[in-house]
């Protein structure tokens, strides 16, 4: 396997590339810069609550089997890899004029997050427009040009690609969202409706994580963000699947610790990883033939 590290991010490549599938973790940093410690008014365990910490982990196999994994090290709180580099929040960065409504934007969860989870503040001035500036130079171009090239050769290579957006949601946030008696999902799946990944894709993705026991939604509470929205083109040939796993299965919450069954619920998502792959190879070689 081969290996690039930047500030940015750490790629994994596969000795040898079999499917057409990528896995890209946008959340899983937990490289914190000390300015930005410096800066924050909340601990460092409570910006966290953002992180979606260990998933890298979780997805750490799939190079061993045949695909790159894309894992983010600047984290979610000091940069979200998962907005567009021009949903910035005048509530949070000085200089900025009055910006078209944007519901990420105004409940704070821009590129340049206003607040954590619960909607805790992290800031309490605003930054300077070229701090934001220099963010973004240095960690969301950087991790997006690797994507998008990690795109455009899976997709020359194999005639499509389909990225896999590997992310965790909070166990209440899945509780809030779930009717009273019905089946809470353990893991949801978003296409954006059917926008970013074609129908075959989103049937094989989610037949994998059924076939290893975990309850499956669609779109609801979380359909897809920035990263499915913009690599998603489904009539070119790339599928973006975003990937949600709800975080009670394999780690504490509050003291962002792994459980001790973290080890098992790895060993499971193995299963996951390698029966995703399996079937993207069978139908990039029925297509090749």
């Amino acid at each position: 396997m081969a290996r690039t590290e930047t500030e940015a991010y750490v790629l994994t490549r596969p000795a040898a590339r079999t499917c057409p599938v990528i896995f890209a973790s946008p959340h899983s940093g937990r490289d914190y810069p000390a300015e930005f410690l410096t800066q924050a008014v909340l601990d460092r365990q409570t910006i966290r609550s953002s992180e979606d910490a260990f998933v890298d982990e979780l997805f750490g196999m799939a190079p061993g089997m045949g695909a790159p994994l894309l894992a983010a090290r600047v984290p979610r709180a000091y940069l979200d890899l998962n907005r567009a580099a021009d949903e910035l929040d005048p509530a949070v960065i000085e200089g900025l004029a009055r910006v078209p409504h944007n519901p990420r934007i105004s409940s704070g969860l821009g590129v340049i997050p206003r607040v954590v989870a619960g909607g805790r503040a992290i800031y309490c001035g605003k930054l300077p427009l070229a701090e934001a500036e220099d963010r973004l130079r240095r960690f969301w171009h950087p991790y997006h040009q690797a994507l998008s090239a990690l795109v455009e050769e899976t997709r020359t290579a194999f005639g499509q690609a389909v990225l896999i957006d590997c992310h965790s949601m909070p166990h209440e946030a899945i509780e809030a969202h779930t009717r009273p008696g019905q089946p809470r999902p353990e893991v949801v799946l978003g296409d954006r409706y059917g926008a970013t990944a074609g129908r075959e894709v989103m049937e094989r993705v989610e037949a994998a994580f059924s076939a290893a026991g975990l309850r499956v939604g669609r779109n609801a509470p979380f359909a897809g963000a920035y990263v499915a929205q913009a690599y998603g083109r489904p009539s070119r040939g790339v599928h973006v699947v975003q990937v949600e796993i709800d975080r009670a299965l394999y780690m504490d919450e509050v003291r962002v610790e792994p459980l001790a069954g973290f080890g098992a619920f790895r060993d499971l998502m193995a299963g996951v990883v390698a029966e995703i792959v399996r079937g993207a190879a069978g139908e990039a070689r029925l297509a090749a033939e």
